[in-house]
């Protein structure tokens, strides 16, 4: 009689985990984080990819609201690519900010010429769903639009030009050397010429739909998913970029590798890696704007979370992750390019806005998720380490609910 009733509380239990799993969000599938692209003055124009660290698709269709600011800083800059072999191979044997360029003459020295100021908080908005279509596979679909604003309080509470200057001077750094002071503080000056003549300028409280975004996700069934933990996931990316900048098709690719370690008094660890290509420009729908001349961005990723799981199902996660995103421009060009900025004025990093084209865009990331039945919401702070200021400084929200059917 005793085995029955055992028996029965059993089932009961086993039949409410279902239930709950069902319906839920909290039964934690790997590491979902929030967007963690950067808010780049180039990136923003084209897709890029996001890392899945997910195990399986979602059981049931999910919806997720991401914010992001970023602080964009890049003092005016000139720059001349020149055409002729030999005086590129003279330049290249010199340090950058010791060659000597006639510029002037274009019929004795031709060149190609550029500009770029940047001066903004960019907030990006992305809202995406992702829809299970059976055990395997799982379709996201993203619209991604954006806001260039001056970051005043309160909005730009932590990435206002105001915020990072009071962390140099009073916490780490010492005083801005780059001119965000010499410029003045919470300004836009969003202006880009590229080398064939196109202009892009944008103004205070510009407003644009960046495109949408449409992702297949693929998640084999494996041996070592039940014997090392270890999921795997494929991913292919197809985007349909609409600002008047740059109307144009990308498509890429992705890989994602994740380990899951359970520990005692409920505690579980995740190693993830991932890594994607995108191909920039398939299809151009008219003339664009020179978005940089290297048509490939592949990014290469990993984190580390851990997780703290709850007596009522919800959890705790802190994860670490780091990022490595390929240069824009074809880095041979950094061999011979002339530049000209205000360095008398400027102590550091006027320099900025061309050269950082031609170095990886590194970033470490800092998540913290809370997980409910109901919902999954996530915070995070971007930090550039290179000092690239594309972004400096950028933080972001996430809501994820699940779509009742």
């Amino acid at each position: 009689m005793l085995r029955k009733i055992l028996l029965v509380i059993l089932c009961s239990s086993c039949l409410t985990i279902n239930a709950q799993e069902k319906d839920s969000l909290s039964i934690k599938n790997g590491i979902e984080n929030p967007s963690l692209l950067s808010t780049h003055h180039f990136g923003i124009f084209s897709s890029r990819i996001n890392t899945n660290f997910k195990y399986r698709p979602s059981k049931k269709p999910t919806l997720s609201f991401n914010y992001t600011s970023g602080n964009n800083f890049h003092p005016f800059v000139e720059a001349y690519f020149p055409k002729d072999p030999q005086v590129r191979e003279t330049l290249s044997n010199a340090e950058w900010f010791t060659r000597q360029f006639n510029f002037i003459d274009q019929e004795t020295t031709p060149a190609d010429y550029m500009n770029i100021v940047i001066d903004a908080v960019i907030k990006e908005f992305r809202v995406n769903t992702s829809i299970p279509i059976n055990n395997q596979h799982e379709l996201a679909i993203t619209m991604r639009s954006y806001l260039i604003t001056k970051g005043k309080y309160p909005f730009s509470l932590f990435t206002s030009d105001e915020g990072i200057e009071w962390i140099h001077s009073n916490i780490a750094g010492g005083e801005d050397p780059f001119g965000r002071r010499y410029y003045g503080l919470n300004q836009v000056n969003f202006t880009y010429q590229d080398r064939n003549g196109n202009t892009l300028n944008l103004n205070n409280n510009a407003f644009f739909i960046g495109g949408f975004e449409v992702s297949h996700y693929y998640y084999p069934k494996l041996t070592i998913n039940k014997t090392k933990n270890i999921y795997l996931n494929f991913g292919t990316h197809l985007a349909w970029n609409t600002s008047r900048f740059n109307a144009s098709i990308d498509g890429g690719i992705s890989a994602n590798a994740i380990k899951k370690l359970p520990l005692k008094n409920n505690y579980e660890l995740n190693f993830a890696f991932g890594a994607n290509l995108l191909r920039k420009n398939l299809i151009n729908f008219k003339e664009v704007i020179d978005l940089g001349t290297n048509p490939y961005l592949g990014t290469l990723e990993g984190e580390v979370e851990i997780t703290k799981y709850t007596i009522k199902g919800n959890f705790n996660a802190f994860g670490i992750n780091y990022q490595a995103q390929s240069r824009y421009n074809k880095k041979e060009e950094a061999d011979y390019f002339k530049l000209l900025g205000k360095w008398r004025e400027i102590n550091a990093g006027w320099q900025n806005g061309v050269f950082t084209l031609y170095e990886p865009q590194v970033t470490w990331n800092f998540i913290y998720t809370y997980g409910t039945p109901k919902f999954l919401l996530s915070i995070f702070a971007k930090q550039d380490f290179l000092v690239n200021n594309a972004p400096d400084f950028q933080t972001g929200i996430n809501l994820k609910i699940p779509i009742k059917k």
